[in-house]
């Protein structure tokens, strides 16, 4: 076997043995969502049988999802709050970002660097401090309570989107000046269209949070009427906690707007990561 035989060879075998790492890490994320649809098929006396297919799937579970548990009302409610949070995170962050990257003032790294250290202060610490300012202004229990917190922005976006800002040409600006803009329209009309790829990562993972997230509503909500989906699935697992079919298929039922959010900005996601991470 010559030389380039034996390269040929090698590269081969890098190659499989890297599909064969990729193949178990993807079997190791989807097995569980696979196990949980699986799951959401069986009856209750199949749930514990080491078999992925059910010998009769059982599609009348997800139906029974929607008379025990109030599930269209609370998904629509994540919805509505996912859609605030995240307007408003894309907004107010950039707007910071911009203001981090191309405007000079007096104090501005300084000011960035103790707003990126909040980045470093655990949830639990700050979680009492935003309920007991909820509780001042009246909002516990009602929508804005998941609305407002989240609504002004975040370190972590900020902080991409400045570091985004940043790549951008000093001459798109230098030009925008010469043609009489103000600081606004710069940002506005001709910064701001440049940096879709940072927006669309900003918020897909801020719609992702809102969604998953479980703490701050439990602490704030108690009426079903404000609840999220997640929260609906707790108060259902302590209500039917040996019905595993029922929650696996209300676990389903959450994650699908998930799945499809992600199918709908899969390109523009792994595009704005690659960018973002790039730069």
């Amino acid at each position: 076997m010559n030389r380039a035989d034996r390269g040929t060879v090698r590269r081969l075998t890098r190659g499989a043995a890297l599909y064969a790492v990729l193949t178990v890490i993807a079997w190791c994320a989807l097995a569980p969502i696979l196990w949980a649809v699986s799951g959401s098929l069986k009856r209750d006396g199949e749930i514990s049988e080491p078999t992925l297919l059910p010998r009769s799937p059982r599609w009348s579970n997800y139906g029974r999802v929607f008379e025990v548990l109030p599930l269209e009302r609370m998904l629509l409610n994540t919805v509505v709050y996912a859609v605030c949070v995240t307007a408003g995170q894309v907004f107010f962050c950039s707007l910071a970002g911009y203001a981090f990257a191309r405007l000079r003032f007096r104090g501005r790294d300084l000011l960035f660097l103790a707003y990126l250290g909040t980045l470093m202060v655990p949830l639990t610490v700050t979680v009492i401090p935003q309920f007991l300012i909820m509780r001042a202004f009246g909002w516990v229990d009602t929508p804005w309570s998941m609305i407002v917190p989240g609504l002004f922005g975040s370190a972590f976006g900020t902080y991409l989107m400045r570091q985004f800002f940043r790549t951008l040409p000093a001459e798109l600006e230098e030009a925008a000046i010469l043609d009489g803009c103000t600081t606004w329209q710069i940002y506005w009309r001709v910064l701001l269209p440049h940096t879709r790829p940072a927006l669309t990562v900003l918020a897909v993972l801020t719609w992702i949070s809102v969604w998953n997230d479980f703490l701050w509503p439990l602490i704030m909500l108690q009426r079903d009427e404000y609840a999220t989906a997640t929260l609906g699935l707790v108060r259902l697992q302590g209500q039917y906690h040996t019905q595993w079919p029922l929650l696996m298929a209300t676990s389903v039922v959450i994650l699908l707007p998930l799945l499809a959010l992600y199918a709908v900005a899969q390109r523009a996601f792994v595009r704005g990561i690659a960018l973002t991470g790039g730069r």
